[in-house]
């Protein structure tokens, strides 16, 4: 694990997007519109409770004023207990409805989120491995949790801005119709507070950015400790590790003080404005009131329509919030701005075996061109055995034959269909995989054998295990084949032979084995090989092969060199050549005989294909 890893790819990233800054802010606004449409019924009560809330408090304070004015003039009266009871209506459907905000506002929140969190999963998903290869796992993990939960309280926040923005207005339009002066005074102030709520946005913006960032960088670097925790201990690199996980605090921690100052001194200047605001309205108020022109009554109101328009400082609480939410979401809308894999329409010929052809394939990774043109035919009901040095492009050629990757150029055909224009349940009907590290998907043993494979049937199930020698160590575990996953301690041969029982199973015409055997011991390995490579004239085979002995007992060999197909023939035709050796490791000079009898009659091609 180099210590360098996650600082790097998450540099990747931000380049990346600074790039593309003007596509990922509407790809961000495009899902906080979404959201919003999706909590719509929900925004819409949000937004009717907080409003009816706010109007209602803006017309207590003059029922307030109305019923001072009759208690000071002496009516105790029929008129003065009316006052009183609508003041204490007023007051307890304010509370009643400040209640059901609160409610509303939890539910919208979690659905939001919830809904936001769906759809980068799925996005995440149906990219497939290309978007998992540029944004580091714990990095996606931290987009996931904790970007979706601030992106998704979007809805709420700005449903509840309605009301935030009301009850100021509402106070001014309340303070000039008492009297216009009261409302000039207060008008007056307020580009000062605009300037600081603006300052504010700019600021926290920026600082809220770096900080979830950073917070993506850790996470990256956590994930990658974790998934090499073996490594780590038998190394005994345990303190440099958690120094290189810890390494990005110090950024963290600044940015962190650095929100949490551009907040204090926001909310410290809006203290300092919004005091003498109201200082300024009340003060001209008493003047009125001393003039006669105002009422007792309507000082008292004014004094709370002055609290009511300095509301406007709250807004910068209400700011932050949305800041935080579209901040959030941009870091989302990178992941979106990923494109899915597009599929067409075609459907497979039947009656087709397997017949696969790569034509003209380039594949460039790490601006090196891992495959460089290359051409490859696989014929229908063979097994083919890709073979070649570490690095020269297997596991990729492995992924484009079937496409979970797409190449940057060339086509791939599948029984004369381009894999472009099959249609994704027609593609992935015809194509199985087995990895050298299967994901134990299912939840259980049988699930995880008969995963994606739509009503495969337990005969179906059992006889792939026993084609992939896994029954006889399922019928050990306590449920057999309904032992939870998480309850089944596998070895790695195990869990490898689970994933070939999932490719068995797998009813389609192509099998890609993507050194699925590796973790094998000699006897099961020559089995499972022997099942695998069985004559099956309706399916081909392609097995990415690091043993010599798994080469030999393929139809076909095909030798990858320097990103093109050097070779295709059978094993022992190549094993004469001390270079299709050395893929092996074995002597330059070693003109041993080959491991499997001789198949006279035929030559080898030094290019080509079959």
């Amino acid at each position: 694990m180099a210590p360098s890893t996650g600082t790097e790819t998450s540099r990747t990233t931000d380049t990346s997007v600074a790039g593309s800054a003007v596509p990922v802010a509407a790809e961000a606004d495009r899902l906080l519109r979404a959201a919003l449409r999706h909590s719509a019924g929900r925004s819409a009560a949000l937004c009717l409770c907080t409003t009816a809330s706010a109007v209602i408090g803006l017309a207590l304070p003059a029922a307030l004023g109305r019923t001072l004015d009759l208690l000071l003039t002496g009516d105790s009266g029929p008129q003065a207990t009316h006052w009183v009871l609508l003041c204490t209506a007023l007051t307890c459907v304010i509370v009643l409805l400040d209640t059901g905000s609160e409610l509303i506002t939890g539910v919208t929140n979690a659905c939001g989120t919830a809904w936001v969190r769906g759809r980068l999963l799925r996005h995440v998903l149906a990219t497939g491995p290309r978007v998992t290869s540029r944004f580091p796992p714990g990095d996606l993990v931290a987009r996931l949790t904790g970007n979706a939960a601030h992106a998704g309280t979007a809805p709420a926040a700005l449903a509840t801005l309605l009301a935030t923005v009301i009850t100021p207005a509402g106070g001014i339009v309340a303070l000039a119709v008492i009297d216009p002066w009261l409302a000039v005074a207060f008008v007056a102030g307020l580009p000062v507070l605009a300037l600081t709520v603006r300052a504010f946005v700019r600021h926290t913006t920026d600082s809220v950015a770096r900080y979830l960032t950073v917070q993506g960088d850790i996470a990256g670097r956590l994930v990658e400790a974790l998934a090499g925790a073996r490594t780590i201990a038998a190394a005994a690199t345990t303190e440099r590790e958690v120094a290189r996980v810890l390494e990005p605090l110090p950024e963290l921690r600044r940015q962190g003080l650095r929100m949490w100052h551009v907040q204090g001194r926001s909310n410290a200047q809006a203290a300092v404005i919004v005091p003498l605001l109201q200082i300024a309205v009340l003060a001209v108020a008493g003047v009125r009131v001393a003039q006669g022109t105002l009422s007792v009554g309507d000082l008292l109101a004014a004094s709370r329509y002055a609290m009511f328009a300095a509301a406007l400082g709250m807004a910068v609480g209400q700011v932050n919030g949305l800041v935080r939410s579209r901040t959030a979401a941009r870091r989302l809308a990178e992941v979106l701005a990923e494109p899915a894999t597009a599929y067409g329409r075609e459907h497979l010929p039947a009656g087709g075996t397997g017949r696969l052809e790569l034509r003209g394939i380039t594949a460039v990774r790490g601006g090196r061109a891992v495959l460089d043109g290359l051409d490859l035919t696989l014929p229908g009901g063979t097994s083919v055995a890709l073979v070649g040095r570490s690095g020269t492009g297997k596991s990729l050629l492995a992924a484009i034959a079937g496409r979970l990757a797409d190449p940057d150029g060339g086509t791939v055909a599948l029984d004369g269909v381009a894999l472009t224009a099959l249609s994704h349940d027609e593609l992935r009907g015809a194509v199985g995989y087995a990895f050298e590290r299967p994901a134990l998907l299912g939840g259980t043993i049988g699930g995880t054998i008969a995963f994606g494979i739509p009503e495969p049937g337990p005969g179906k199930v059992t006889e792939a295990a026993g084609t992939a020698c896994a029954d006889y160590f399922i019928q050990l575990l306590p449920e057999k084949y309904a032992t939870p996953c998480g309850d089944a301690f596998l070895s790695g041969g195990e869990s490898q032979r689970l994933g070939l029982a999932r490719a068995f199973a797998h009813p389609g015409r192509l099998l890609i084995l993507d050194d699925a055997t590796s973790s094998l011991d000699t006897v099961t390995e020559f089995r499972v090989t022997a099942a695998l490579l069985r004559p099956t004239p309706d399916r081909s085979r392609l097995i990415v092969a690091h043993r010599a002995s798994t080469a030999a007992r393929a139809d076909l060999v095909a030798w990858l060199d320097d990103g093109r197909i050097r070779a295709v023939a059978p094993h022992d035709r190549l094993w004469r050549l001390p270079e299709y050796r050395a893929v092996f490791h074995a002597p330059a000079d070693d003109a041993a005989a080959d491991p499997v009898p001789d198949r006279s009659g035929e030559e080898t091609e030094e290019a080509g294909s079959w």
